[in-house]
């Protein structure tokens, strides 16, 4: 594998050789996972077609904006991930909050991801009469443990394996996302056309943002993954379009089925209604589409996630079998010990996505244009001592934390984790974006206020 896989240090320019062409199509891998299907169903519990797929992709852009702004600019110009790209805002120990957030967020997603994996693989193997009800279960856990050891083979590799593995799963990815659109579409268009939202509040303002909210808080979990990817490419002009384009835009495109079924069908799991329209033979191959896409999201899910704790002391002078280890066992584990707890909870966890990245995104993006003209030290990014430039007090910013923290209170004031009530003004203005915007308000009072006048944190 590339020595580079092994450090969280900044890629040479001689490193980063991913064109717009290949990290697109690793993007748009990673992009379309089964979570697109969960999605789909949230958003229909609401709205009907026309204006679930408008609110999804609306949401879905804004969200993919704020990360966007927030990490590929400093990723793509110092060639480090989303971790390292944190630490000028929470210092040279404050960062480890990010640490704790990329982690425990991809490790849900990917425990998400690798539970759906194994059903799949369970409903397959019955639709094709190879194993018997009675032994679902243990097939299960077996399938879950198979594809740990698929995604630790291939990141074995690094990067490399990402492309490989990416390269063969896009054509298939595409091909038969298209497709299952079209035979979802031809055969329940006017079921879809006519359907009712089975949660529609009866106030359809707040329908609409809050499948803008959803839209926003799917696409604001993509903030621990882009920051290991784009880094690999040049600059930020070769990134920022596939990461729109192939990072944003194919969530709403795919969770589009699932808001089509849960309409029509009541279900959004394609296995099932597959099996519905076209017996074992379209629900095997809706099947192998779940295996394949899920398998493809989680591998670079693993990759960040062993990128990211590599800035952790200790664990980067690990080898990087044992770092994706570090990420894979806690899969392994929730997929095999507490699959339907996890499954059963999904739509808190996506909430805790924008309860604490909504304000990161903010700080990020006020830090680095607004107050450091788009300027970093690379020697600071990576010097823990008590003079570096973003050692702050004790290596912790005020700012950020004080930034979280009200982001935090904005978001739960305005809607509830827990169960989706809200207050106004949430039906208008959603509740991540002023989480984001009170997160990265506050952030920029404190700096001006405290911070600079200090002569803390490299501002001069």
């Amino acid at each position: 594998m590339d020595p580079a896989d092994e450090t969280n240090w900044p890629l040479l320019k001689s490193e980063r050789t991913w064109g717009q062409l290949e990290l697109g199509i690793v993007l748009l891998v990673t992009a379309t996972a089964t979570w697109c299907y969960i999605i789909g169903e949230y958003v229909g519990y609401y709205l009907n077609l026309k204006q679930g797929f408008a609110t999804m992709t609306a949401g879905s852009m804004i969200g993919m904006f704020l990360v966007t702004l927030a990490v590929v600019p400093a990723a793509t110009r110092y060639g480090i991930d989303s971790i390292v790209a944190a630490r000028p805002q929470f210092g040279n120990r404050g960062w480890i909050v990010t640490v704790f957030l990329q982690y425990t967020s991809i490790i849900g997603w990917n425990s998400l991801l690798i539970i759906f994996f194994g059903k799949s693989v369970v409903q397959l193997l019955l639709t094709i009469g190879a194993v018997e009800e009675a032994s679902a279960g243990m097939v299960q856990i077996v399938a879950t443990l198979i594809a740990c050891a698929i995604i630790f083979g291939v990141l074995l590799k690094g990067k490399t394996g990402i492309e490989r593995a990416s390269n063969i799963l896009f054509f298939f990815v595409v091909g038969v996302g298209l497709w299952m659109i079209y035979i979802l579409f031809s055969n329940q268009s006017e079921a879809i056309a006519t359907a009712t939202p089975a949660y529609a509040s009866g106030d359809i303002q707040w329908d609409y943002v809050t499948g803008i909210e959803i839209g926003i808080v799917s696409l604001l979990s993509w903030w621990p993954y882009i920051g290991a990817m784009v880094r690999v490419a040049p600059n930020a002009h070769t990134a920022v379009k596939p990461a729109m384009l192939g990072m944003g835009l194919p969530v709403p495109l795919l969770s589009v089925i699932g808001l089509a079924a849960i309409l029509a069908l009541e279900t959004s799991d394609p296995s099932a209604w597959m099996v519905q329209l076209g017996g074992s033979f379209y629900g095997t191959i809706a099947l192998l589409f779940v295996i394949a896409a899920n398998l493809g999201t989680a591998i670079v899910g693993v990759y960040a996630t062993a990128v990211g704790l590599k800035s952790v002391p200790g664990v980067g002078k690990m080898s990087w079998k044992v770092t994706l280890l570090l990420g894979l066992v806690p899969v392994a584990f929730i997929g095999v010990v507490l699959p339907d707890l996890f499954f059963n909870n999904f739509g808190t966890f996506l909430a805790f996505i924008g309860v604490f990245f909504a304000p990161l995104c903010a700080i990020q993006i006020v830090d680095y244009f607004l107050l450091r003209g788009q300027r970093l030290s690379v020697r600071a990014l990576y010097d823990n001592s008590e003079g570096s430039a973003y050692s702050y007090w004790g290596g912790f910013n005020p700012a950020a934390l004080a930034g979280m923290a009200a982001g935090f209170v904005v978001y739960v004031y305005l809607l509830n984790p827990l169960s989706y009530v809200s207050r106004s003004p949430y039906e208008v203005l959603t509740a991540s974006l002023p989480a984001a915007v009170a997160g990265g308000v506050v952030y920029w009072i404190v700096t001006v206020a405290l911070v600079k006048p200090a002569g803390r944190g490299g501002y001069n």
